[in-house]
């Protein structure tokens, strides 16, 4: 069953094949009755980031659940804004005290750039001085794997080329429609998992009827082929959902979409 299976990160840490994605959801009482459905019913992959500002939320969920901290997969990011050694190290332990650990399964830089005003600014010496402090603390056992999100080929190959050292993630969007290959193929060349966040479009992939009669083929809804397609396309895909049903269904993948359908859909537009 999916719930029960991993992918291997490139230093041998297992990470759940799908993981809840908890963007957007920045209601308290909302959230954390998100992440105890999705605990319940054998999600153990938490995605957040301290720019959701739903991290102590999601603290309290698993405080709820009973479950051991070890059973988990949390993963969380440093804020696109925050650049810089100290500074990561900083939002490190801020974020790890609202999640209530004393360690992350993964850390991720949010993105390459500040979301707002970036401007025509070379953050890259930034990234790398980031970069530098997620080693340190992985080497410190604090992480147990480092990586990035929506980080470009150019990106990643300034941190490993300062550095030596190659993320173990690049979380970029990826869905049906948008299949990301030419950042896709470089990380699966250099053994970096791409997760793939929003793989039902933000909800723009319901609105898609051809959708719907490829899913009715296999007799599932298009969030399930949508995140299938997403497993089978070789990423790590985050579904959010706020609906028990859904959050139930969205775990629901054991079924597989034939090559002739993968390849219509992964060149669909």
């Amino acid at each position: 069953m999916i719930k029960n299976e991993h992918y291997t990160l490139a230093n041998g840490i297992k990470i759940p094949k799908v993981g809840y994605g908890t963007w957007q959801i920045t209601d308290k009482s909302i959230c954390i009755q998100g992440v105890l459905w999705a605990l319940e019913n054998g999600y153990r992959h938490i995605d957040t980031a301290a720019a959701y500002g739903n991290e102590s939320f999601i603290a309290e969920a698993i405080m709820q659940s009973g479950l051991l901290r070890q059973e988990l997969f949390i993963t969380s990011k440093l804020p696109a804004e925050k650049k810089g050694y100290e500074i990561a190290k900083e939002e490190f332990y801020a974020t790890l005290a609202r999640l209530q650990t004393n360690y992350l399964d993964l850390y991720l830089i949010h993105a390459p750039k500040p979301w707002r005003n970036a401007g025509d600014i070379d953050y890259t010496p930034d990234n790398i001085a980031s970069w530098r402090a997620m080693i340190d603390l992985y080497k410190e056992g604090k992480i147990k794997a480092i990586g990035v999100s929506n980080f470009s080929q150019k990106d990643i190959e300034a941190l490993i080329e300062a550095t030596g050292f190659t993320p173990h993630v690049n979380q970029i969007k990826v869905h049906i429609g948008h299949n990301n290959l030419e950042t896709k193929t470089y990380c699966d060349q250099k053994e970096i998992l791409v997760e793939a966040y929003c793989p039902l479009a933000s909800g723009r992939i319901f609105q898609q009827t051809d959708l719907e009669k490829t899913a009715a083929k296999y007799g599932v809804s298009v969030a399930q082929l949508s995140i299938r397609w997403c497993l089978q396309f070789g990423t790590l895909p985050l579904p959010k959902s706020t609906h028990e049903q859904r959050i139930i269904e969205n775990l629901n993948l054991d079924f597989t979409i034939k090559k002739e359908d993968m390849d219509i859909l992964s060149k669909w537009q």
